[in-house]
């Protein structure tokens, strides 16, 4: 294949530069400079989200909606703002389309709660795949405990992909719904989420797709890919934890009841009956986390900043440099091998428990996650209690790898 041409490459993302926006990564562990390879499960927050969120709480906050004092009144300007933010980030439609939830989680239960439940019955399908974050699989349970609906899993290889001609076989007129991960959080896999979509559309099912590993690493057009739902949270894209997104297609959200009663998702209110309030905010009930969607447009405007192309490039990069270092290493096996994957590299250590390597790994100053994930089912596939899994954002460089590869060779010398 021939090279990219130069003028169509990224800028180069200068990472020391970078590296100094994040005051934490200035932190030592057990007397050594932290080494952070932990981003999939939550990524640092850099100054200008951290300011943005003081600048919020020191001099704006007040609640949001109700008021007509200037301080309501700039908390609400803040608020949507960052509604707006998020629009432009993901290229949805319309406002109406964006939801504020507490996180990826309670986004996808919106959607199973919401629309799902009521609209399943006996018989009918949830497909998903085999590589799901238990988000997007313990919902769907509940669903079809509910409903009678039937959960149908597709595939994956021995290599962390998707089978997308088994998943394929699997659709049929009784699929409802299609509930997908963009990134397999556990083994870093970039599913064809297009692909997806356009099949399952095919068969009438409604999809949607987990993007909270694919936001901060991958350029995301909701047009152009064509979800009907698309969730994802703040704290993996270097925003605040405990604020969230769901998109949603308008039509198909305003078709859906209120998943949770309260203040703010109403338009009248009697002993005898309630009426719901427009788009988005039927779906928001209650005091929603002002500061912490101040936080995430902030980070928003952080990624754009440094640019999603470069930031990809150089993840990419580390990727590519620590897969080839680990495996030249002895003992170390590699838990998905996927053509396409994003910022994630889980493995584990023959005669090691990952959580007995992560131990040792963190006296070196070196965060890595241990454990299966949230992926229970990715981890009996392979056949294996658990992993090691470093992940990688836009402050990493190669002396993190090199901070990885020496903590791993210290934990072979100690456990033998």
């Amino acid at each position: 294949m021939a090279a990219e041409p130069a003028h169509l490459r990224p800028p180069p993302l200068d990472v020391a530069r970078v590296r100094a926006d994040f005051p934490i990564l200035a932190t030592q562990v057990h007397g050594h400079p932290l080494v952070y390879l932990d981003s999939a499960a939550s990524s640092q927050r850099p100054w200008p989200v951290i300011r943005a969120v003081e600048a919020y709480e020191t001099h704006s906050h007040a609640n949001v909606h109700r008021g007509v004092h200037a301080l309501s009144q700039a908390a609400t300007a803040a608020f949507e703002g960052a509604r707006e933010r998020v629009r432009r980030f993901v290229n949805a439609q319309s406002v109406r389309e964006i939801i504020f939830t507490r996180g990826t989680t309670e986004a996808i239960n919106l959607v199973a709660q919401s629309y799902a439940r009521p609209r399943l019955r006996a018989g009918d399908e949830i497909l998903i795949s085999a590589l799901e974050h238990h988000a997007d699989i313990v919902p769907w349970q509940l669903v079809c405990e509910a409903t009678g609906a039937v959960l149908k899993v597709a595939p994956i290889n021995r290599r962390g992909e998707l089978e997308f001609e088994a998943f394929e076989r699997l659709l049929s007129p009784r699929t409802r719904l299609v509930g997908m991960a963009h990134v397999s959080n556990a083994l870093g896999t970039v599913l064809p989420v297009k692909r997806i979509v356009e099949a399952a559309h095919a068969a009438g099912a409604v999809v949607l797709i987990d993007g909270a590993q694919a936001v901060p690493h991958l350029n995301v057009d909701l047009r152009a890919l064509g979800a009907d739902f698309y969730a994802f949270s703040a704290h993996k894209l270097y925003g605040p934890t405990g604020i969230g997104v769901l998109y949603g297609r308008e039509a198909l959200l305003e078709a859906m009841p209120p998943w949770q009663g309260g203040g703010d998702m109403i338009r009248t209110v009697s002993f005898e009956k309630s009426t719901w309030n427009e788009l988005p905010y039927k779906f928001e009930a209650g005091t929603p986390n002002i500061s912490g969607a101040v936080g995430l447009a902030a980070a928003l405007d952080y990624i754009e900043g440094l640019g999603l192309p470069a930031i990809a490039a150089h993840e990419d990069a580390l990727l590519k440099r620590a897969t080839a270092e680990l495996q030249a290493l002895p003992d170390i096996e590699l838990v998905g091998t996927a053509a396409h994957k994003a910022s994630v590299l889980s493995f584990t250590m023959k005669g090691v428990h990952p959580h007995d390597l992560g131990t040792i790994l963190d006296a070196e100053g070196v965060a890595i996650r241990t454990g299966h994930h949230c992926a229970m089912p990715v981890m009996t596939f392979f056949g294996i209690p658990a992993t090691a899994r470093a992940s990688f954002a836009c402050y990493n460089d190669e002396a993190d790898i090199a901070a990885l590869v020496k903590a791993l060779r210290r934990a072979r010398e100690v456990f033998g």
